[in-house]
């Protein structure tokens, strides 16, 4: 039988983190980071990454891996994933990957062997596309080429606007097509794929307007600032398209105030958990209500249960 692996899925501001630290806690766990953004070294406020205490109590994988002058790939986060699960499974523990990147969990558990490689040339024709048009509007064809791919991205989320373009001109068929045509390529593992959903969705929009005014007291600016004279970023870079970062890049810019940052900010992250739940509720997971005052209780007794079904 396959060895046990639980997926901890959610939008932001749901409390991936500090459930999962809760888990680590009660059960041989460990934690592997699903999350694009955690990759960064030296973006911490605007990431919510997990403070020295928290990493200290449960150590997590698969953060601070990078620059923020690099990028990081879905299928470097699959191997990377494969082979710390490997290590963590050969200790007697078992692996809990917990973030909200949807992409990654996907890639993950169906694999990315049947999309097409990069073409350099066709890349450089959608960038010089977009440099005349905007990412908006290329969004807007995607949109009509592969409306569910279309409607997870933001329409400025040039990297996987591109790929995704990227795809559909390669393949003639859409992405979520090529994604859905894959599902042969298994993971070895036994999951217990949990996902964090809110029962009201004003709740989570109160909790995230409330995390983006604590990142803003707590120097979100002035780590973007820090971030720009340490390394030569440009705004286009991944990681200042991050949620926040993007926003807190504007405002660096002189494009608008510090009221606005904060209604931009806001939004953008709302948007952002929008696009997580429209993933989820494409995917075969365990819904949890993550406002639930038990909370832990639950989802403690699902991990048991799981754990100690051997068939």
């Amino acid at each position: 039988m396959n060895p046990p692996a639980i997926f901890l899925m959610g939008p932001t501001a749901s409390g991936k983190t500090g459930l999962a630290v809760e888990l680590v806690r009660r059960f041989p766990l460990e934690i592997i980071s699903v999350d694009s953004a955690l990759v960064y070294r030296g973006m911490d406020i605007g990431t919510a990454k997990p403070d020295a205490e928290t990493l200290r109590a449960a150590p997590h994988h698969l953060i601070d891996l990078i620059d923020p002058t690099e990028s990081y790939s879905a299928a470097r986060f699959r191997d990377d994933a494969l082979r710390l699960m490997a290590e963590i499974t050969s200790l007697g523990k078992v692996p809990l990957l917990v973030g909200g990147t949807m992409l990654y969990f996907k890639a993950l558990r169906e694999g990315l062997s049947n999309l097409p490689q990069a073409d350099a040339a066709l890349r450089e024709e959608i960038e010089q596309d977009a440099k005349v048009r905007g990412w908006p509007a290329l969004h807007a064809e995607l949109a009509k080429l592969d409306p569910e791919t279309a409607a997870r991205l933001k329409p400025t989320d040039a990297q996987r606007i591109q790929r995704a373009l990227e795809v559909v001109r390669l393949t003639g068929e859409p992405m979520s097509k090529v994604w859905a045509g894959q599902r042969g390529e298994s993971l070895p593992y036994r999951v217990l794929p949990l996902a964090l959903v809110p029962p009201d969705r004003a709740v989570l929009h109160e909790r995230i307007a409330q995390r983006f005014a604590s990142m803003l007291q707590a120097g979100l600016v002035e780590e973007v600032k820090r971030l720009r004279e340490s390394y030569p970023l440009e705004a286009n870079l991944p990681s200042m398209r991050c949620v926040g970062y993007r926003q807190a890049w504007s405002y660096l810019e002189g494009e608008y105030d510090e009221a606005e940052l904060l209604n931009r900010g806001i939004c953008a992250t709302r948007q952002l958990a929008k696009r997580q739940l429209t993933w989820l509720r494409g995917m075969d997971v365990v819904e949890v209500d993550c406002l639930a005052e038990d909370l832990v209780g639950q989802v403690a007794g699902l991990v048991r249960k799981f754990l100690n079904d051997k068939g």
